[in-house]
């Protein structure tokens, strides 16, 4: 065998130029060791790719947990049209993720990659108008379209960073083990700035000195009572505290942006890059809106997020009203965060020990015991502590999880649709879709909940039916959407031993597009050369 090769290569030596000989001589090596390059990601790579996801939830975490105080305490924008600026904004965020997933799915390849030119140039202007968010304008008869002008007008362009970088976990590794492990590095530091966007905002915020009016009939004209002075004065601190707070979560935006830009480059597929074109938006929308596990996945997300969403955007509200804790709400946020954090490794070690569905499981239903405990215990600070801490555990997993299970229901789309390329956005784009609309929705309903309820804008207290609806929204509620969630997770197909079979079918598909890759090359230079 080995001399008939030979033969056949020296019957050619006269029609090849030695360096193209040569090149082709050394098919297998240069095969077989950039692909395994390909499947590792340093540290480095991981970390820089986290980074870029601190931007995103620094920002969501202070507009979750604040936006909606600061429109009714500070801005002093009546609580209907506070609900209509959340529902709206969060709506038309929403309604940008497939609309921006689409715009991408026609993006050509550059030297920067596919996804790394949105990431790049929505920067700039998302900070802009973030900052602008938590500017309160002289224009009384206009604040609520400022408002919402720039909520949707930053929500857009953070989907532009968002819904690229999100799909940028499958162009990181072609490798199943690195993007869990790469998202996981994600996870911890999206986690950590939450922590930071809750520990600038809130502590912050929370040194300025908020006025209130103890009588609750007291409304806007108080301010020009005796204690007027006073009442300009700390309102005028507050604002500017929001504005400082805004500064440098904008700061920090830029940063992480610049570090993910220059530490991540994005990687094609092997059969991805032979196609000429991507699939065409609309088919793969119907496509992936068709796969089943897809479905099933979001679906029950949708629930559960639902359920974390109506916590987050009312717990500010809850604690300062409902259990009384006006100077501690900022510290108790900080406390459930930094228990999330220190958990998500935990959290990546269960789900590679005992399977992602068996995490979902205990992940999230370990928050009911703690929502229920909160509902019926009196006002007690050390046991709200206790409970704040417990329950970043299960934020925790509800970071995780979603992000580590999408890219299964992928690579389980990539095997029955081989001949289909470019879908990433459209899964990302469409899942962070429904999450959104389940944020807007739990803004919209809540705030015009606590509108009926009779919440007081500027009173140091609320009647009882503010504090019943708000111990509603943060109990109750959340508890019976996360049992609906994890009743649907019943029916996502994607366990273990489908995604280790999964795994080696694809490992196979890359390896054939490899070689026929490779074949292809030799082929085109020999017969050009011919």
């Amino acid at each position: 065998m080995a001399k008939g090769e030979g033969a056949e290569s020296g019957s050619a030596a006269g029609l090849l130029p030695t360096s193209i000989l040569q090149a082709s001589e050394r098919p297998a090596q240069v095969k077989k060791e950039p692909k395994k390059k390909k499947q590792q990601l340093s540290v480095c790579n991981k970390l820089c790719y986290a980074v870029g996801g601190a931007p995103y939830q620094v920002t969501g975490c202070a507009l979750g947990f604040f936006l909606q105080i600061y429109l009714l305490d500070v801005a002093q924008v009546g609580p209907f049209s506070a609900s209509i600026i959340l529902f709206v904004g969060r709506a038309w965020d929403a309604i940008t993720d497939p609309l921006v997933g689409f715009c991408i799915s026609k993006s050509s390849w550059t030297c920067l990659g596919r996804l790394m030119p949105w990431i790049i140039f929505s920067t700039p202007l998302a900070v802009i108008a973030y900052f602008l968010i938590w500017f309160v304008p002289d224009i009384p008869q206009g604040q609520t379209y400022w408002y919402l002008l720039f909520y949707c007008l930053f929500e857009t362009l953070v989907t532009c960073f968002h819904v690229p970088y999100s799909a940028l976990t499958m162009f990181i590794s072609t490798e199943q083990t690195e993007r869990d492990s790469a998202t996981a590095y994600r996870m911890t530091v999206e986690v950590l700035g939450t922590v930071l966007g809750t520990a600038i905002q809130g502590q912050i915020v929370g040194q300025a000195d908020m006025p209130c009016f103890q009588d609750h009939n007291s409304s806007a004209e108080a301010s020009q009572s005796t204690n007027g002075t006073h009442y300009i004065t700390s309102h005028r601190e507050t604002q500017n505290a929001y504005l400082l707070a805004a500064g440098v979560i904008a700061f920090i935006y830029v940063i992480c942006a610049v570090i993910l830009t220059l530490g991540v480059r994005e990687r094609r597929e092997p059969y991805e890059a032979k196609q000429a074109e991507p699939i065409a938006y609309f088919q793969g929308l119907r496509l992936v809106m068709s796969h089943g596990p897809y479905i099933k996945l979001i679906t029950g997300f949708l629930f559960t997020s639902l359920a974390f969403m109506l916590v987050e955007g009312n717990f500010v509200l809850f604690c300062t009203y409902t259990l009384g804790f006006r100077n501690e709400f900022q510290n108790l946020l900080l406390a459930i965060m930094l228990s999330a954090t220190f958990t998500i490794p935990v959290w990546q070690w269960f789900l590679t020990r005992f399977g992602k569905k068996t995490a979902v499981y205990v992940g999230i239903s370990s928050a009911v015991p703690f929502l229920i405990l909160v509902a019926l215990m009196e006002s007690n600070l050390i046991v709200t502590y206790v409970v704040a801490v417990a329950a970043g555990i299960s934020v925790a997993a509800a970071f995780l999880l979603p992000w580590s299970m999408l890219p299964d229901v992928i690579d389980d789309f990539h095997l029955k649709q081989p001949h289909f390329h470019g879908t990433e956005p459209i899964f990302f784009s469409f899942y962070v879709f429904f999450t959104k609309f389940a944020s807007g929705v739990s803004l919209g309903i809540s705030t015009l909940s606590l509108h009926f309820a009779g919440y007081k804008t500027l009173s140091c207290s609320q009647p009882e039916h503010v504090k019943f609806t708000l111990n509603m929204l943060v109990t109750m509620a959340p508890i019976v959407l996360i049992l609906l969630g994890l009743l649907l997770f019943k029916l996502y197909p994607i366990d273990e031993e489908r995604r280790r079979q999964n795994k080696k079918a694809l490992q196979a598909l890359r390896d054939e597009a490899s070689s026929s890759g490779c074949s292809e090359t030799d082929s085109t230079e020999l017969a050009s050369i011919l």
